[in-house]
Formats: structure tokens, sequence, C-alpha cells
């Protein structure tokens, strides 16, 4: 049975060690004792390391067929770094703001696979992508909607963050990359906001965010490309306000005689509020548009997904769908349905025959499933 060593405990992490436990040995490791504990119980190994040191992550992974990643954006890329350097392969999920091909040399040069941005989006869509543009002859546009969101819309912010929330607040500052007219156009985040309809949830606002990633170096024959998150309406302006007024700044001030960042402040007011609770259900909601040319005809598809909180495991939603496109990742890996050397964002997995199949039908093994639409 292959060992499996996922990084980090958190909301997802925990997931998807749960997920992977039936079918590989599993050990499951943070640096908190707390987190870990509920880890007991589920078939599960644990182990308390620190990880923003590269020489832990070398150590915690050094007995590992397979290293899943699952730490915050911000320690993403030194944790890959470190299990490349360890020689090990690697399926990743952080959402980390550096350049992953910087990765792509040391991958290449210890004959390793390392897919990453392997999630909801970036990760299914770009899977997606993938598999689309191996079939047909040309994509002219593509376009992805994407938000997971609180069940119960709670004032002020009707919002809870399903994943780990200083990555969320990199979605509301990071510079949004479009391509428009086969050109990269920046926009701030949070501009061009769009009131949208979805079936089965109503009206839900939509806005720019630096969800395109990979694909803006790996697809550049494509003239048309944009990602957008998705908020209940009126969010986006609250958000606005707050990073106008300076409360998502990094750097320090002076605050009588204390120095803090504004970011800090900030994290420490609106995290607390909102930390999903146990029980809170939320619903992840995509929309992925592809437009192109297929045998002389033009050509248009759109895949949809609504998915929910899981009262029976009791798992949210973006952790089931964030969470499972990374396990069935592994899967593919374990069973050799992919075994290309080097940085592989998820659109390279995609290009792979009967890849994106397998994933989408082990997802729908688990209740996440994708349906085509108009």
């Amino acid at each position: 049975m292959l060992h499996v060593v996922v990084l980090g405990a958190g909301r997802v992490g925990g997931a998807m060690a749960r997920d992977l436990a039936p079918d590989f040995k599993v050990t499951v490791v943070d640096r908190s004792e707390a987190v870990l504990s509920s880890m007991h119980g589920a078939g599960l190994s644990t182990r308390i390391t620190d990880l923003s040191l590269p020489d832990s992550v070398k150590g915690a992974v050094a007995d590992a067929d397979l290293v899943v990643g699952a730490v915050p954006g911000f320690m993403g890329f030194t944790t890959a770094k470190a299990v490349l350097e360890a020689g090990k392969s690697l399926v990743d999920i952080s959402f980390f703001d550096e350049d992953c091909f910087e990765l792509d040399e040391l991958a290449k040069g210890q004959k390793l696979t390392a897919i990453v941005d392997c999630g909801i989006a970036p990760g299914c869509d770009n899977l997606i992508l993938g598999d689309t543009s191996r079939q047909w002859d040309r994509i002219t546009s593509f376009e992805c909607l994407v938000g997971g969101l609180p069940v119960v819309r709670t004032w002020p912010y009707e919002y809870k963050a399903g994943f780990s929330p200083i990555d969320v607040l990199e979605e509301y500052t990071r510079p949004a990359r479009y391509v428009k007219d086969g050109r990269v156009v920046t926009f701030p985040a949070l501009s061009e906001p769009e009131l949208l309809d979805f079936e089965g949830l109503g009206t839900l606002e939509s806005f720019n965010t630096d969800g395109l990633r990979s694909i803006l170096k790996t697809f550049p024959q494509v003239p048309d490309m944009k990602e957008k998150t998705l908020r209940y309406p009126g969010h986006i302006e609250k958000m606005r306000m707050l990073r106008e007024s300076g409360f998502f700044g990094k750097g320090k001030i002076r605050v009588g005689a204390t120095e803090i960042s504004p970011l800090e402040l900030t994290t420490a007011l609106l995290f607390p509020m909102w930390s999903m609770q146990d029980g809170d259900e939320d619903f992840t909601v995509m929309r992925v548009t592809i437009e192109g040319e297929k045998g002389g005809r033009r050509i248009r598809k759109q895949l949809n997904l609504l998915d929910r909180y899981d009262r029976a495991t009791r798992t949210t939603s973006m952790a089931r769908t964030t969470g499972y496109t990374c396990t069935a990742a592994v899967r593919l890996l374990a069973r050799g349905g992919y075994n290309r050397r080097g940085i592989s964002p998820p659109e390279f997995v995609g290009q792979e025959p009967g890849a994106w199949d397998f994933i989408r039908e082990d997802l729908a093994k688990r209740g996440v499933v994708f349906t085509e639409g108009d």
C-alpha cells in the first residue's frame, strides 16, 4: 500500500486525509496537536511538525511515496520546493503567489511529477480547459465563475471562509489578470461587478479575481479568458471600502506606543467572524463556459456545479470540491494514469486522454457532480 503524507490538517487537508485513508497508508502532518487529535480513529497516522521550516518538511516526507500539500498559500511555494528537494512527487492545493514553473527544473531534475493548483478553481476549470483543447481544433474563449458561500447569510459580511481566510483576502487585493483580444490585461481585484442568476440559488454578484494563474502562460493561443469570483450581492462594496481605507495594508503603522500592520488588525477582527463552525453549512457554485471551433463549425459548451455541505460526514462543500479533486489526482497518479515529469498545472493533466474523465467520475462517486449546461 502506498504511503501518502498530507501536509496540513486544516478543514480541507483533513477531508483529503480521510478520503485517502481507505486506499493508502496516510500520515497527516501539522503543527497543531489539537487539530491532529481530530484525525485519530480515522485510520490515519499523525505527526506534529512545524511546516514553516523546510528541513522539517523534508523530515516529515522522508518515507512518503507521494505527498499532498494543503498548507496556506503564503507557505505553499517553500513547502513544495522542500518536498521536491526531498525527492518526492507532489499533488498540491496551496494557492501560492509565486510562479509554479520556477520549480520545473528542480522537479524534472529529480524525475518527479508535481501537480499544482489542484483544487476546484484553480483546478477543475483548468482540467476542463485542457481536456477540451485536445478535442477541439481551436478555443476562442474561456470563462470560469466560481464561489463558495455559507447557506445562512449573516450580517454584515454574509460570508464565511471555506478555506484559509488569509488566502481569501489575497483575492481582494491581488491584481486580476485576464486575456482580452490576445493581450494580457490587468484589472484591480473586486472590479467589474456583475449580477448573475443561478438556478437553485438566485442572484449572486461576480467580480474580477486573479484566478487564471498558469493558463495565462500555458494557453497563449486563446484570445479571451477570464475568471470571476461569486459572492452574495453587497459583499464586494464592503471589501472595497476596507481595501481603499487601507485595512488590507501590510506596512507597519504606529498606533500610540504600538506598531502593527492594518492587515494584522483586520485579520484579527474579521477571521473570527468568517470562521466556519462545526455544523455551518455551505455550498460551492461553478460555471465554466468554453467557445471555439471543431470540424469547421463553431461550438460552445458549459459545465455547471452546485455542491452542498455533506450532513452525513459533516464535511463542508469547499473541502469536498477542493479536496476531492486533489485526492482524485492522487489516485490518478497511483494507478499510472499520469506520469509527466516536472511541474504540471491541472490543464496539463486535462490534456492527458482519459484523465479528466477519471477525475470527474471520482468526484461523482463522492457526490460532486458536474452537469452539462446550455
